[in-house]
C-alpha cells in the first residue's frame, strides 16, 4: 500500500511538471481577474483657503484619503518569451476623504477614481518554469470624478462655518513600479500576486464660506496597489 501511494505521488508529480512545455512564449496573452486594493500613503495634506492654512483652534486642518478594494482586470501581452506589456484596469474606486483637526477626524467627502496603468514587465526565470517572478515599470493616468463634500461640511452648521462647496480634483500622471509572480497551474490557467507603487499627486480645489473664498489642498496619494488574481492564457 505504501509503495502504491509513493508511485501515485511520483506519477502526479511527473504529470504536473510535464503538463506543458513552456509557461511563457512570444505572442501569448494573459487575462487576469481578481481583487485590487489601493492603499494611499498615510501623509496628511494641509488645507488652505485664500492661501492661508485653515485653523479651527487645534492646529492646521488637514485631509487624508482612505483605502479601497475593487475588482481588477489585467491584460498581459508577451513581446518576447521574457518581456511583456501589461495594462492594469479596474472597476471605479471610491475613496472616503477625511479631515483632521487635532485629534478629531471628520468625514470630508468622497471621490471616485480610475487608475489605468501601462507597464513593461521582465520575467526573471526561464520561460519553461511554472514559477514566474517578474519586475515592471510603467506610467499611470488617474482620473478623478464624482467628487463631493460630506453634508456635514456644508451649510451654516459646518465646522467653523466653512460651508465647503464646488470641489474638483485634478487628474494625475505618474510613474509606477511593481513586483509580481505568476504560478502556472496548467497550459492555460495560472494564479498571480503583485504589489506596485504608483506616483499619484492631485490638487483639490473648492470654495468656502458661501463660495466667497477659494481653497485648495495638494494631496500626495502615492498608493501601494496590491492584486491577487486568477489568470487565463490565450
Amino acid at each position: 500500500m505504501k509503495k502504491t501511494l509513493i508511485n501515485i505521488a511520483l506519477m502526479a508529480s511527473l504529470a504536473a511538471t510535464s503538463s506543458f512545455a513552456m509557461a511563457n512564449k512570444a505572442g501569448d496573452m494573459i487575462v487576469r481577474v481578481g481583487a485590487v486594493n489601493v492603499t494611499p500613503a498615510s501623509d496628511k495634506a494641509t488645507i488652505y483657503a485664500a492661501g492661508n492654512e485653515i485653523n479651527l483652534g487645534a492646529g492646521a486642518l488637514t485631509a487624508s484619503v482612505k483605502s479601497e478594494t475593487q475588482i481588477g482586470l489585467n491584460f498581459v501581452y508577451f513581446a518576447t518569451d521574457k518581456i511583456a506589456i501589461e495594462l492594469l484596469a479596474a472597476t471605479p474606486f471610491e475613496h472616503d476623504l477625511k479631515v483632521h483637526s487635532g485629534d478629531t477626524t471628520l468625514n470630508l467627502g468622497k471621490t471616485k477614481q480610475l487608475p489605468p496603468t501601462l507597464s513593461a514587465l521582465y520575467y526573471l526565470n526561464a520561460p519553461s518554469d511554472k514559477f514566474q517572478p517578474y519586475i515592471g515599470v510603467g506610467i499611470n493616468y488617474t482620473v478623478f470624478f464624482e467628487e463631493k463634500f460630506d453634508s456635514s461640511m456644508q451649510g451654516p452648521t459646518s465646522p467653523g462655518g466653512l460651508n465647503l462647496t464646488d470641489v474638483k480634483l485634478k487628474n494625475s500622471w505618474g510613474l509606477s513600479a511593481q513586483v509580481g509572480i505568476d504560478y502556472h497551474l496548467s497550459d492555460k490557467w495560472l494564479v498571480n500576486a503583485s504589489a506596485r507603487y504608483i506616483d499619484i499627486d492631485t490638487t483639490a480645489r473648492f470654495k468656502a464660506i458661501d463660495g466667497t473664498v477659494p481653497g485648495e489642498v495638494k494631496v500626495e496619494i502615492d498608493p501601494m496597489v496590491y492584486m491577487v488574481s486568477v489568470g487565463y492564457k490565450f
